[in-house]
This record gives structure tokens, C-alpha cells and sequence, in this order.
């Protein structure tokens, strides 16, 4: 297993929060980064490829005033419905992002755009299929999105998932999928991922920029209350059941014919609001310091007791 060297200079413990649309913004990257963990965000939180431009100088500014800050990264979606992808991974490019994790399209010319001044390129994938044209256009890593995901997510068990991946490619491998403590990251480790993922864990979080109504539902849901359906972004992704209700739509009745429209994505994503299985064990909303300090003490408490295990003896 290996983390890309570029990503491990001060990393606290092997995970990464996930870009998540809408939420995701220049203080949770920063105190996210500044914790020890991978802060990410996605290029499309910023309006505008000007005001991406102004975030990426504020992270790096602020992050320079730090001790000892971990990398960061960016979520660019390779999609022909997506306008500004040109403009933006030009934009990433001239700022030397560290990470650049894509989704929705593997494409060569932007994995050797990023490599072209040593930045490090991991993929969203749901299944071997797309695992495989990722790695043929040279990422240097998987997200291996499994069942229990928020947002677009898959629908393999994890251990199936992660089992296929390895077995034809060896460069880093990120577990995404109700991911929620430290001790599951722990466990992503033990079952063959370099690093864990986390994602509506992080929506709880006082830095999130997303409605406070929106936080408050995550501590009072459970699994038994996301609804996987492509009816309402036009991709396969998780939503809160009560917010799809409070939008009018009856979960158990959403439209079959959805198409993915990056020109109307927002509009969905706010007044529906995605979370994935893990949200059941979500019952505050802390500072991202804090949850990351909660993290990597659950992570290492994890793992020294694995090293503990009678059975290793």
C-alpha cells in the first residue's frame, strides 16, 4: 500500500475529506488541512472561474501562515455538461494544486496536465469498469465509492469493491462509503485501501457551508432514510428522504428520465440535500478541528489495538 509522497508530508492519518458540492469551501479545506487531514473542495462551490482563481490564492495564503499544514485538493468534473472544465483546470494548473480528484470522466489530458507540474490525480470509480479506464489514463489513484456513499455513489460492497480493484492495480486506493470515525478508516486500511474518505461526517461540521437546517437533519437521520435514485441530479446518488419530502416530491415516486445538467445541479443539491448511510452515527455538529482531532484519536486507538490482536501472535 502507498500514499503518493507529494500527499504525505504532515498528513496526521491516511484520509481525505471529500469535496462535497455546495458544502465544501476555503475554511473547511483550511481547518481541515491545518488538522492534518486532506481538505478538498469542488472547483464548481465557486461560482465562477474567477472567483476559483481568488479561492485557491486564499487557501494557499492562509495555509502558508500554518506550521505545518497537510496538502489539499480540488474536485474537477470531467463531463461534457460541464462548461468550465477548460478554464478551470487551467486555473488548477497555474496554481499547482497538489490533488485533483475527477469525477464523472477519466480523461488523459487532464491526468498529464497535472502531472505536468507534479500534481497527484486519483478518480472517483463505482465498479472494476471505470476502475480500469482510469487507470489506463494514469491516475495515480482510486476512490473506490462503494454502497452507503453520499452523493453519486455506488452500489458494490466495499470488500467486493476494493478485492476487484486490487487485483490489477497497484497504485493508491482511497475507501469511500459511510465512512464516519477514525476506527473505520482504521478498518479501511485493514481491508486493502490506503486511505478512507469522508464525506457527510463533514457536512456536520460548523464550517460547512451549507443551511444550518441542512446540518440539523444529519444528526436526526438514519440509514433507513436515504434514497438512492437518479431522479433528482440524473446521476445515481443518495438523498435524505425528509428533504426530498420538504421539496415537494414523493421519494418512493421520482422521475425515471432525469439527465445530468451541470447548469441546474446547484438548484437540486440545495433544496435536496444528500447524505449516505453513515449518517446514523452523526449527533453534532462540531468544529472540523475538532472532528479531526476526534478522528485521528479514534484512527490510532484503532490501530494500536490491532496491533494488539491475540490472533497476530
Amino acid at each position: 500500500m502507498a500514499i503518493p509522497d507529494k500527499l504525505l508530508a504532515n498528513l496526521a492519518i491516511p484520509a481525505i475529506a471529500a469535496p462535497m458540492f455546495l458544502a465544501s469551501g476555503p475554511d473547511l479545506v483550511v481547518e481541515v488541512c491545518r488538522s492534518g487531514l486532506i481538505g478538498t473542495f469542488p472547483a464548481l462551490n465557486a461560482r465562477t472561474t474567477g472567483a476559483l482563481a481568488n479561492w485557491l490564492d486564499e487557501i494557499a495564503e492562509r495555509l502558508s501562515d500554518s506550521p505545518a499544514p497537510a496538502a489539499f485538493g480540488i474536485n474537477q468534473i470531467v463531463h461534457k455538461s460541464n462548461p468550465r472544465l477548460d478554464a478551470d483546470l487551467k486555473v488548477t494548473v497555474d496554481h499547482k494544486v497538489p490533488l485533483v480528484i475527477t469525477s464523472l470522466g477519466a480523461a488523459r489530458e487532464v491526468v498529464d496536465a497535472v502531472h505536468s507540474y507534479g500534481g497527484v490525480v486519483f478518480h472517483d470509480v463505482i465498479n472494476s469498469r471505470h476502475a480500469e479506464k482510469a487507470a489506463t489514463a494514469g491516475v495515480d489513484g482510486l476512490i473506490a465509492v462503494a454502497a452507503g456513499a453520499g452523493g453519486h455513489a455506488g452500489t458494490l460492497n466495499p470488500f467486493a469493491l476494493i478485492s476487484e480493484i486490487r487485483s490489477f492495480f497497484d497504485g493508491t486506493v482511497i475507501l469511500a462509503g459511510a465512512i464516519t470515525n477514525g476506527r473505520q478508516i482504521a478498518a479501511a486500511r485493514l481491508m486493502d485501501a490506503d486511505m478512507g474518505y469522508v464525506g457527510t461526517r463533514f457536512i456536520a461540521t460548523q464550517e460547512a457551508t451549507v443551511q444550518t437546517d441542512y446540518k440539523e437533519m444529519l444528526t436526526q437521520t438514519g440509514a433507513a432514510d436515504i434514497v438512492y435514485t437518479s431522479g433528482i441530479s440524473g446521476v445515481n446518488a443518495s438523498f435524505m428522504r425528509p428533504s426530498i419530502i420538504a421539496a415537494g416530491m414523493d421519494p418512493d415516486d421520482l422521475p425515471t428520465d432525469a439527465k445530468l445538467d451541470m447548469g441546474n445541479e446547484g438548484r437540486a443539491w440545495r433544496d435536496i440535500w444528500s447524505a449516505g448511510h453513515g449518517v446514523g452515527s452523526i449527533r453534532d455538529i462540531p468544529t472540523a478541528a475538532q472532528l479531526c482531532a476526534r478522528l485521528i484519536g479514534e484512527y490510532r486507538k484503532a490501530m494500536a489495538e490491532a496491533a494488539h490482536d491475540p490472533f497476530t501472535r
